[in-house]
């Protein structure tokens, strides 16, 4: 009935794949089941592409099941913003004697929310994904792209920034495809339908 999605490396003992969720630490990214991330070198150094994640801050990265993370993707968290308001965006404060003073507080930054990815979404290498984007889910990222926008469910993009390329099928289909929600089917309903979850005729 599939792999073990409590496994930590499914590929044999494999340390270049991982199944995401088996080797988080962070309490503040929460992955879902099957969601695995590919590294050339190992897959732990997951946490590390998860920059500026301060607990202070509270933010969250949240990503979905199925999902497919390439080597090199890097999220953008809330803790790299600065404040915008003032003459200059330095961070004096962080320096301490005595310019702790102008210590910012949360409600000062231009905090912009969780980061949310999607179930059944493929980010492929090199990607950077900025503080607070959503990506819908079904999407497609290409390679080396920066997204600075939300993405809508089955869309694939790319470029710096990315901008969308095409939707993967019709307004109609992808409707249907989010009703359906083939991500949350029991594992033995999943296995018996790969056939058509992965063929080309959609209309099944």
């Amino acid at each position: 009935m599939g792999p073990d999605k409590n496994e930590k490396y499914p590929l044999n003992g494999q340390k270049r794949l991982c199944f995401l969720k088996n080797t988080i630490t962070n309490p503040n990214i929460i992955v879902g089941d099957y969601t695995y991330y590919d590294d050339f070198e190992d897959a732990l150094n997951f946490e590390k592409n998860v920059k500026y994640h301060y607990d202070f801050i509270g933010d969250k990265l949240i990503i979905g099941k199925f999902c497919m993370i390439a080597p090199g993707v890097t999220f953008i968290m809330n803790g790299a913003n600065h404040q915008q308001k003032g003459v200059t965006t330095y961070p004096f404060s962080l320096f301490g004697n005595g310019w702790e003073r102008v210590m910012p507080t949360l409600h000062d930054l231009p905090i912009k929310g969780d980061t949310v990815i999607g179930n059944d979404v493929w980010i492929g290498s090199n990607v950077t994904i900025m503080p607070g984007i959503r990506i819908g889910d079904g999407a497609i990222i290409a390679t080396n792209s920066t997204v600075t926008k939300d993405v809508a469910p089955y869309a694939i993009i790319g470029g710096n920034p990315a901008i969308e390329i095409r939707k993967r099928f019709s307004d109609i289909k992808i409707k249907e495809l989010l009703e359906l929600q083939w991500w949350n089917w029991d594992i033995e309903k999943i296995t018996e339908s790969l056939g058509y979850l992965t063929g080309k005729k959609i209309e099944k």
